[in-house]
């Protein structure tokens, strides 16, 4: 019986699928992700085609596709039109069936003309990878075999399960439910565990929704993101060349008013600073609700935890139920009302198109004005902080 042209032990084989799922992911986060899907880094034609050539063979991931449904799920994101949010369509649906919502997408022809812009339009993508997407994972079913014996059908099954289940599943589904929050960006993104490693990175799903357009996906000192690690191997080898990364918050604390300088560090930080808001706010929020259970029992019958989250949230991604049931809860308090209102003043004026530099400027210091005058020590010291950006 044939046993392949490598003979190793179980544990190699092992060994083998990881690196072979492995360098799918690279090619996912670097290539699709980063360098297709929001032009973060630029890739050496050579390094470019190799990652195309590989998810050719182990995913049959068309470029176009992939790229277009990831932009259209920013643009609309959490909301009926994104094609695959758990907020909108439950984390079971996203996290078993992820694989087919994308390819459900992939048919739609408005997504790829409308978010497919600056693709792969040579002619091997349009005469092979595209046309004949199946040929390449046949390709490496014969590869796996001839390399492997039978149990390489077992190492290619693993190939083919990875992305559906890793990329379609866990990033979709998990990235927009379970985990942590570095940043307030108005959708529901987390980041699902600080060592971005088996996933390329893209774990660090909260970070990548906060500053899109960045090579890199860790922010805080103890994330790891192996992905940023490939890509600064590649840029000392002159084979890669970043872009964009996120932006670093920089304080000055000899300033004392908001001026254009302020209102563009805020700006450029726009998800850290609602993030240190709700953060600065948390302790407020739950003393301010203890004192309403005691004073009011009735509210025992609300959700409590489900208030304390809406408390922190962009107001376009509640129901208009749950705004009905956040309107009744802040109007009992007028620290929650005050913190609540001013949240969503603050992010009004960076929202306002058509207002001039000076008007937002001037905006600004009169919101910290009336964060400094709202008797809340907590949004106080916010202030305080928020007219130090540099």
């Amino acid at each position: 019986m044939f046993s392949g042209l490598l003979d190793l032990p179980w544990w190699g084989y092992m060994l083998t699928a990881l690196a072979l799922t492995h360098i799918t992911i690279a090619s996912v986060t670097i290539f699709l992700h980063r360098h297709q899907a929001h032009r973060a880094l630029d890739l050496h034609p050579v390094v470019s085609h190799f990652f195309r050539f590989w998810l050719w063979l182990t995913t049959g991931t068309v470029t176009k596709e992939w790229a277009s449904i990831h932009r259209k799920h920013h643009a609309k994101c959490e909301t009926s039109d994104d094609p695959h949010s758990p907020q909108i369509l439950g984390i079971k649906k996203v996290l078993l069936e992820g694989a087919e919502l994308y390819r459900k997408e992939a048919r739609n022809h408005e997504t790829l003309e409308k978010y497919g812009r600056g693709t792969p339009d040579d002619w091997l993508e349009r005469n092979l990878y595209s046309r004949h997407s199946m040929l390449g994972i046949m390709l490496m079913l014969v590869i796996d075999v001839l390399l492997f014996g039978p149990i390489g059908i077992t190492i290619w099954a693993v190939q083919m399960i990875w992305i559906p289940v890793t990329a379609a599943g866990i990033i979709n589904g998990a990235g927009h439910y379970w985990g942590y929050r570095n940043f307030q960006p108005a959708d529901a993104s987390t980041n699902i565990v600080p060592w971005g490693i088996l996933i390329g990175g893209e774990e660090l799903h909260n970070n990548h929704h906060a500053h899109i357009g960045s090579a890199k996906l860790s922010n805080k000192w103890y994330e790891f993101d192996i992905g940023w690690l490939y890509i600064r191997s590649l840029a000392a080898l002159g084979l890669a060349k970043v872009k964009r990364v996120a932006p670093k918050v920089r304080l000055n604390t000899a300033k004392t008013v908001c001026d254009a300088d302020t209102l563009r560090a805020v700006m450029a930080n726009r998800y850290e600073v609602m993030a240190k808001y709700a953060k600065s706010l948390k302790k407020t929020y739950r003393a301010e609700i203890a004192q309403l259970k005691l004073r009011m029992p009735g509210l025992g019958k609300v959700d409590l935890k489900r208030i304390k989250h809406w408390l922190h949230v962009d107001a376009t991604v509640l129901s208009e139920q749950d705004k009905l049931k956040l309107g009744l809860v802040i109007q009992t308090s007028q620290k929650l009302n005050t913190a609540y209102t001013l949240r969503q003043d603050l992010i009004a004026i960076w929202q306002r198109s058509t207002a001039t530099k000076e008007q937002m400027v001037k905006d600004l210091e009169d919101w910290c004005r009336r964060a400094e005058t709202s008797g809340i020590e907590a949004l106080q010291q916010f202030s305080r902080r928020l007219r130090y950006y540099a």
